[in-house]
């Protein structure tokens, strides 16, 4: 078990840092806005929490800024709480759940969730031009996840293409380059 609260704590203070003038900005995700990658992040958020407790929630959004809620500065950060006290419970790792579609072993899905919290933390943080950190031991989670999948699923339905980022560079670059994340992707 890890505790997925520094996590969703950083992107918490990422989402309050949003303007309104950022929404419609591009971010590191091919196809999504910074408001679309908002409206994936609340229904992630509700989706690994049901997750967790072992109810299943179908059709959480995909990204579409039209459904972002107006109060979404408060609203993502008491979801993402809620997130991460959900994995604080040891039956949440135990047995299959099921997430997005897909019946996931409860460990993994925990994984697949913390993977979803940096990365698309991270996104929305260069997009915005906010700092974004994340503690060592939950990087080497994420590493172990995004190490694990193969170039068959490469095809950006989960991630892109691995970037090549030097084996000696930060952990996060290296963890965002195995996502098909380019670690120096800049705004404009």
């Amino acid at each position: 078990m890890f505790d997925l609260t520094p996590a969703a704590t950083q992107l918490a203070e990422v989402v309050r840092g949003v303007r309104d003038g950022d929404l419609k900005a591009p971010t590191p995700c091919p196809d999504y806005t910074v408001g679309d990658l908002l409206d994936h992040v609340n229904g992630l958020s509700v989706a690994f929490t049901m997750a967790a407790r072992k109810t299943p929630l179908e059709g959480a959004g995909t990204g579409d800024a039209a459904r972002l809620p107006l109060d979404f500065r408060e609203s993502i950060p008491a979801r993402l709480d809620e997130l991460a006290q959900a994995w604080r419970a040891p039956q949440a790792w135990e047995g299959m759940t099921r997430a997005g579609g897909v019946d996931l072993p409860g460990e993994v899905a925990a994984a697949v969730a913390l993977d979803e919290i940096v990365l698309h933390g991270w996104d929305v943080a260069r997009a915005t031009g906010q700092p974004f950190e994340v503690e060592e031991g939950l990087l080497q989670v994420v590493h172990g996840f995004v190490s694990s999948i193969g170039p068959d699923d490469r095809d950006g339905s989960l991630f892109g293409a691995a970037v090549e980022v030097d084996p000696n560079a930060p952990l996060l670059d290296r963890v965002l380059g195995l996502s098909g994340r380019n670690p120096g992707w800049r705004l404009g």
